[in-house]
């Protein structure tokens, strides 16, 4: 059974957990070489369908790291990528990422309408949470609450992430929130939602 997505948000939001970088970001730095190929220089992504690292949480860095090791999550780019990578090349390249300034893409102006109604307001006819519950009124999510930077994040890769949670092809997921979330989104407020995003910081 699904947990209550608002209940969830607000619990974690209370809760103290140290989430913050404990790895050494000069190790970190010099180990992301490997990631810039696609994560680009400092963790901006030039392709859009890659995400940006740079400002993301480093406990949030860390989980898709580990994920990716044990296939919790699943993609075949990333599997060679993180097959080598100790506990502390994980902690050092989460405290380098998390070190580095974010940056904000521009939202579409043909998307900001419904795309803002979505993540400030969500939807009462279906029960769907606004984003702006766990993910904050920027964007910036949490560290301590453990929910992760979205805002400035390319659309192109959220819209793909909220997809993937929609047709559970990525299902890493606390309790199957984003699971329920994208699975009460249309594809068109997907999209719309996801360029918004990308515009906030």
């Amino acid at each position: 059974m699904k947990l209550n997505v608002l209940a969830v948000c607000f619990f974690a939001a209370i809760v103290s957990v140290n989430a913050f970088a404990v790895g050494d970001i000069d190790a970190g730095r010099a180990k992301a070489a490997i990631c810039a190929a696609c994560h680009g220089q400092n963790g901006v992504s030039v392709n859009s369908v890659w995400p940006k690292l740079a400002g993301q949480h480093a406990y949030y860095i860390e989980k898709e790291l580990h994920d990716f090791q044990s296939k919790r999550r699943i993609d075949l780019s990333m599997a060679p990528m993180v097959a080598g990578l100790t506990d502390v090349d994980i902690e050092n390249l989460a405290a380098f990422f998390a070190s580095v300034p974010s940056t904000v893409e521009a939202a579409s102006e043909s998307k900001i309408e419904l795309g803002e109604k979505i993540y400030r307001a969500g939807k009462a006819s279906n029960g769907l949470p606004a984003c702006i519950a766990c993910h904050g009124p920027n964007g910036a999510g949490s560290g301590p609450a453990r929910f992760p930077r979205i805002g400035g994040q390319h659309a192109a890769y959220l819209s793909k992430a909220l997809k993937d949670f929609k047709a559970e092809t990525r299902t890493n997921d606390h309790q199957e929130m984003m699971r329920d979330i994208a699975g009460r989104m249309s594809n068109k407020e997907i999209e719309a939602v996801s360029s918004y995003i990308s515009g906030l910081h």
